[in-house]
């Protein structure tokens, strides 16, 4: 009888240390896959940079690999567009003023060169209006000095008025104004301007700038449904595409929530009916490539809420935007 109580307590205890043993090597292996797992993270940001002027590169709907750089304040702008997704102006402003220094943006540019960067253009534009910085031009010159990567300006046009942002436009490969209504009053109950701003102007800036410039120009209209879609906007607005002459005419409506209420999008139907009435170079803008990897430098914890909000809806994005 000893001997079976001694065989079934060694069976008890053998049993028992095989539980434990076959638990260790379990918490072994989970071990060694949460240190995988963080090792594999921190090897994949440790070579990160953190920006405080870039971001992106973001799937863009019109320049697909896009790297943004911001260059005014969030939300100094000329306009107040009620389709913003930014939220309301909170300087509308005509003065053109150095806004962020240039040498810190040039600076983050070659350390994103030098790090792989991979991009199709670079895009100045941002969280307000780019031309309301008085360093436009030299940054397109530094910028050309230090890489071959075509650089694009998303400007809403309001100061190509100015023959010195005309000039500091000219120096960019490709850019991209913008043009929402055909008349005065359909002007101001959408992009809401500047008191000082005048709409005949602005289209004169931009059939003015297309004379001096030799580059491509890719008029943006943005569509609101019940606001700029009925026949007769549409009508005036082919007569000004017509004298400014811009090599695309690209059709946008609303792809993401607005603050302002009542801010509708126009179907996928209506903006192809209306391209049609633009004319053989306009084209409705389509969807980014879904899927598509987009390697994305990673963002500042200073970056401001444009950049967070862009850099967000980027990540499955269709930009705009900067």
């Amino acid at each position: 009888m000893k001997n079976i109580v001694i065989l079934i307590v060694s069976g008890f205890f053998s049993s028992r240390n095989q539980i434990v043993s076959s638990r260790k090597a379990e918490k072994t292996v989970i071990y060694r896959q949460r240190k995988g797992c963080i090792e594999r993270y921190i090897a994949q940001t440790m070579g990160k940079k953190e920006y405080k002027y870039l971001f992106g590169p973001v799937p863009s709907r019109r320049l697909g690999r896009s790297l943004g750089v911001d260059i005014v304040p969030m939300k100094t702008c000329t306009l107040d567009c009620v389709y913003c997704q930014l939220g309301k102006t909170s300087e509308k402003s005509l003065e053109r003023k150095v806004c962020v220094p240039l040498d810190e943006v040039i600076t983050e540019l070659k350390v994103a060169i030098a790090a792989g960067l991979e991009a199709d253009y670079i895009t100045i534009s941002g969280s307000g209006e780019p031309t309301l910085n008085s360093q436009l031009g030299p940054l397109i010159g530094e910028i050309k000095k230090i890489t071959d990567i075509p650089v694009t300006i998303l400007t809403n046009s309001t100061l190509l008025t100015d023959p010195a942002v005309r000039a500091d436009c000219s120096k960019a490969d490709v850019v991209l104004p913008s043009l929402d209504a055909g008349d005065e009053q359909t002007f101001r109950k959408i992009n809401r301007p500047h008191k000082n701003l005048n709409f005949d102007k602005i289209v004169e800036g931009l059939r003015t700038f297309r004379k001096e410039f030799s580059g491509q120009i890719w008029l943006e209209v943005f569509f609101i449904e019940d606001f700029n879609t009925d026949i007769e906007q549409i009508r005036k607005m082919k007569t000004l595409i017509d004298r400014i002459k811009p090599d695309k005419v690209q059709l946008n409506t609303i792809a993401r929530p607005t603050t302002e209420q009542n801010i509708k999008p126009v179907d996928q139907e209506k903006l192809l009916w209306i391209a049609e009435q633009l004319g053989p170079n306009a084209e409705v803008i389509s969807a980014v490539e879904q899927g598509r990897h987009i390697h994305s430098f990673a963002i500042s914890a200073e970056t401001n809420r444009a950049r967070s909000i862009r850099t967000t809806l980027a990540r499955f994005h269709a930009v705009q935007h900067i």
